[in-house]
């Protein structure tokens, strides 16, 4: 049976249990001195074993906790070492399974161990199979802001196996989906209505709901590899969801996934495309309908909502001291690099918890 996949200029992308084959040939015919296996506490549990009984290779698994907080140069550095002590060289492949934490950490250690050494991404979680593991953005968290240090380097294969998701609690596949709703309002006026009636979808349906996701990321970033102009639409509902995902890690006994902190970016991105591009009303009310049915309303203080507007001068997309959005013109039509001023970003959060 062929394997479902998508070739693009760097790697393949491989769907489904067929994937399993080309792995192992791939990793045969390269001839590694020797495999490691990077892992979380969650995903060593759920999904390590069962991805293991289907790779013939001798390999040394490595764990680490789960959780954004330890996606951080300390979390490196110990990988590192551990890479050093076990003897690992130029020639070694580090396989990443776990969510979008591991293989944007695992992608990092790699790429940056040796100068430099093969990975694989095999993303177990929801939000890890239609975005942090495509596309090459590797790096991790300084302190509480997401993604500071990292480099673009694309992975050798991913493997895309929607089983994997039979593990995930329910608020981390919620997650996922915020990035999927995402893609249609970005890029595909059909897809966006297709993810509008996903509560009608089949679980058959779900591996080519991620498929037609990850094609229209990939088509984005095959396009922009650098995020030089068009990859920036990928951070619609990001500027501020990021932001909103650093407060709520900071000064939040719980903390909000990156899913449902983007979420709320993209409600109050949406109204900024009204105020500033004139996207119809009436859309904006039904992405702020769609998206509060799968992910409960927050509320934010006037001082939180000042604080997270402060936190929005880490933004990677800042230029010259200049705070940029994504918005959109049209559902499939963005605009980037548009300013805004923080008059207007109170209204969004008016609006969006009014």
């Amino acid at each position: 049976m062929e394997a479902k996949k998508i070739d693009t200029k760097d790697y393949t992308i491989y769907f489904g249990e067929a994937g399993y084959k080309y792995l192992a040939a791939y990793i045969k015919e390269k001839k590694y001195s020797k495999i490691f296996v990077l892992s979380d506490t969650h995903t060593h549990e759920c999904c390590v074993y069962a991805f293991l009984q289907r790779l013939p290779f001798e390999v040394e698994v490595i764990e680490v906790e789960a959780g954004e907080e330890h996606k951080d140069l300390e979390t490196c550095l110990s990988l590192w070492q551990t890479l050093s002590d076990l003897e690992g060289d130029r020639k070694s492949l580090l396989i990443n399974i776990g969510g979008g934490v591991v293989t944007d950490m695992g992608g990092f250690v790699a790429s940056t161990f040796m100068r430099g050494i093969d990975f694989i991404n095999i993303p177990t979680s929801l939000l890890a199979m239609v975005d942090a593991s495509i596309g090459g953005k590797t790096g991790v968290d300084l302190g509480v802001l997401k993604n500071q240090i990292g480099v673009i380097n694309n992975p050798q294969l991913l493997l895309i196996d929607v089983n994997y998701l039979n593990t995930l609690p329910k608020e981390e596949f919620r997650s996922g989906l915020a990035e999927m709703f995402k893609h249609g309002l970005i890029q595909s006026a059909d897809y966006w209505e297709k993810m509008k009636q996903l509560s009608d979808l089949t679980t058959d349906d779900l591996e080519e709901i991620i498929y037609e996701s990850v094609l229209i990321k990939h088509r984005v970033v095959e396009q922009d590899p650098r995020e030089q102009g068009l990859r920036k639409i990928l951070n619609f509902g990001h500027t501020l969801g990021h932001a909103i995902e650093s407060y709520c890690l900071a000064h939040r006994p719980k903390r909000l996934l990156h899913g449902e902190a983007v979420a709320i970016g993209m409600v109050l991105a949406a109204f900024l495309s009204h105020k500033l591009l004139h996207f119809p009303w009436e859309k904006v009310e039904q992405i702020k309908a769609i998206l509060l049915d799968y992910f409960p309303k927050e509320e934010f203080s006037t001082q939180e909502i000042a604080t997270i507007q402060d936190l929005l001068k880490y933004d990677k997309k800042n230029a010259y001291g200049r705070i940029y959005f994504v918005l959109l013109e049209e559902i499939g039509k963005p605009k980037w690099n548009i300013e805004v001023e923080e008059s207007l970003i109170q209204q969004a959060f008016a609006y969006y918890q009014g």
